[in-house]
């Protein structure tokens, strides 16, 4: 799909969605305003990007985390390479959404910063998170290394007005050379550039969000969500084994500022109506 009709495409979308009576003002009626990740629904998002925004604010979510497009082109963000980031930002504030977070590969921030930066003022970011760290030789201390290698770039992003995140995935709950990962990463990173998003999958390794929270008072910037059963089948938000009243309170001490809910498409209501539900 080229940009034209793309934009085309997402304009009719946009008018037909703003029939839904009072649908941009929902975001008023809850206390604790949640997010979604654009990852595991970029299959839908490609082919109507502006009428999954409207049907995303339609099921309870008040803004959005996206995947920067050159980085994910193969990943399912191709139609969006071409498209201008003021347009992008028009199309999800159309929704009745905003987009304070992105995932920019280290990559991409190494070899193409100014671009990046670019994109990231005209989304109007607050935060851009890396989806993990450059690790070729996966020692602790390659991770290290890696460790200080974001730290110089959250030093230019922090200059940009905006603050670094880093993603984890299960393989940072790992022990490596007698050390949790996790452990050396957190060691290794400046605090004060360097915030952390927590992602609560680790939970089907016996890792729970809220202990790191306490012991990393702080450190953390944002949450991707997701529940889990006891044979590690992902359910909808409060329906599987994490505490998730116990997640939340824990959260304020780790500093998060946003959550996103990352799973399938068909847990996306009922997760919204539960996390509302508890933060009311």
């Amino acid at each position: 799909m080229d940009r034209r009709k793309f934009i085309g495409q997402s304009a009719i979308s946009a008018g037909a969605m703003l029939l839904i009576p009072g649908f941009l003002h929902a975001a008023a009626a809850y206390k604790t305003p949640i997010g979604f990740q654009t990852y595991p629904i970029r299959d839908v998002l490609a082919k109507d990007f502006a009428g999954t925004m409207k049907m995303m604010a339609g099921l309870g979510y008040q803004y959005t985390e996206m995947c920067y497009p050159k980085g994910y082109a193969g990943s399912g963000f191709g139609p969006l390479v071409d498209v201008k980031a003021t347009d992008i930002k028009k199309i999800i504030e159309d929704a009745g959404l905003h987009c304070p977070s992105c995932h920019i590969g280290i990559g991409s921030l190494k070899d193409n910063f100014g671009e990046c930066m670019d994109f990231a003022h005209g989304l109007g970011l607050s935060q851009i998170v890396a989806p993990g760290l450059d690790t070729p030789g996966k020692t602790i201390a390659d991770y290290k290394m890696a460790a200080g290698d974001l730290n110089k770039i959250a030093e230019k992003i922090k200059a940009e007005g905006m603050v670094t995140g880093l993603h984890n995935h299960s393989g940072e709950f790992k022990m490596l050379d007698g050390e949790l990962i996790y452990d050396a990463i957190m060691a290794a990173l400046d605090g004060n550039l360097v915030k952390m998003q927590f992602q609560t999958e680790v939970i089907t390794l016996g890792y729970k969000g809220p202990a790191y929270f306490e012991k990393y008072p702080g450190r953390f910037i944002s949450s991707h969500l997701s529940d889990w059963t006891t044979d590690k089948k992902q359910v909808p938000i409060g329906k599987g084994i994490i505490d998730w009243k116990e997640f939340f309170a824990a959260a304020k001490t780790g500093g998060v500022k946003n959550f996103f809910v990352e799973m399938n498409m068909d847990t996306y209501k009922y997760s919204a109506e539960y996390i509302h539900g508890l933060l009311s």
